[in-house]
């Protein structure tokens, strides 16, 4: 059913995020950049969004002397995006 649709997800780029963080583990930010096609501020905005609802962890480290931002799927962020996918497969199947 429409209703059990999560709203997070209705977006095309939270969709792509957490369909990268399903598959990986972890996904840095130039990879999911790349992968996506978006701009940094497009996937900061959307990563910043999933990170609020707590759906995603962010994971910010220095390798080298560079800084690296991650990305990784919480329980939580796993279960609602799920859910999420069953209620497209019942909304395509009725």
């Amino acid at each position: 059913m429409i209703q059990n649709l999560n709203k997070a997800f209705e977006n095309r780029l939270r969709l792509g995020i957490m369909s990268l963080l399903m598959v990986n583990d972890e996904v840095d930010f130039n990879t999911a950049k790349e992968l996506l096609q978006v701009t940094d501020g497009n996937l900061a905005s959307h990563t910043n969004s999933l990170e609020k609802l707590a759906y995603i962890t962010v994971i910010k480290e220095f390798v080298g002397k560079k800084p690296k931002t991650s990305y990784k799927a919480t329980a939580a962020g796993r279960k609602a995006f799920a859910a999420h996918i069953d209620a497209l497969e019942n909304l395509l199947k009725n």
